[in-house]
């Protein structure tokens, strides 16, 4: 079964800037590509940070209170340090939370999710920047069509792992969830055709009215919703 991964959705022409450009070039290129980040890279094309809307915004969040105070906190004194900053490098957060090209769209959604960010610099094996991925790429696996899920879920699943089932197995697909219907042998393979089926790139949800003859969760030491032992 293909896994789809960021390099399948990345956008390679992606813009960068250089960490010694002024305050002025990373406002204009924000706004003028419609961005809210962009990477910053060094002479090497190595990515060294994310300078976004939010750093930029220190200026005029502080302007004319950049000054430290005895109270502030790290996260504060940061803040103000970045509202004097100039250049990329001074405005930047690093280090960046990046991504490779390899990894599964599913490892990226994590990512994302996890440390807080719409996007993810792709870089590679030397940290060169190699493209970005966003939210909105993540979600092209669905714009597969219903018939390219149909056809996945019936070679990927029921003839490459169920070979001996695929043929009173049969499967539906509409708007994306896929409907399961049939006769199996065994619970274990029901089990087997679903759970794959919910893996298929693209899929939204899936279905199953599917019946089997015999039960071997407890022969096999199967315990519903674990799959097997």
């Amino acid at each position: 079964m293909k896994t789809w991964t960021v390099g399948d959705v990345m956008t390679v022409a992606v813009e960068s800037v250089d960490e010694s450009a002024s305050y002025r070039d990373v406002v204009d290129l924000l706004i003028g590509k419609r961005f809210s980040a962009v990477p910053v890279v060094d002479d090497f094309h190595r990515v060294i940070g994310v300078v976004s809307e939010a750093d930029l915004l220190r200026k005029i969040e502080y302007g004319g209170d950049e000054a430290p105070r005895i109270f502030d906190g790290s996260r504060r004194r940061g803040e103000r340090r970045k509202a004097l900053g100039r250049t990329p490098a001074d405005l930047m957060s690093a280090p960046a939370v990046v991504t490779f090209a390899g990894a599964s769209i599913t490892a990226a959604a994590r990512q994302m999710d996890s440390e807080g960010v719409k996007r993810l610099p792709v870089i590679d094996d030397l940290g060169r920047l190699a493209g970005i991925v966003s939210r909105a790429d993540l979600l092209k696996v669905h714009l597969r069509t219903d018939q390219e899920i149909l056809a996945a879920v019936e070679t990927d699943v029921l003839c490459t792992v169920l070979p001996e089932e695929s043929a009173t197995v049969d499967v539906a697909v509409v708007n994306g969830v896929v409907t399961l219907s049939g006769r199996v042998d065994r619970w274990s393979s029901m089990d087997i055709a679903v759970r794959l089926s919910r893996q298929v790139p693209g899929v939204v949800d899936v279905t199953s009215s599917l019946e089997y003859r015999f039960d071997d969760r407890h022969v096999r030491g199967i315990h519903l919703g674990t799959g097997l032992a």
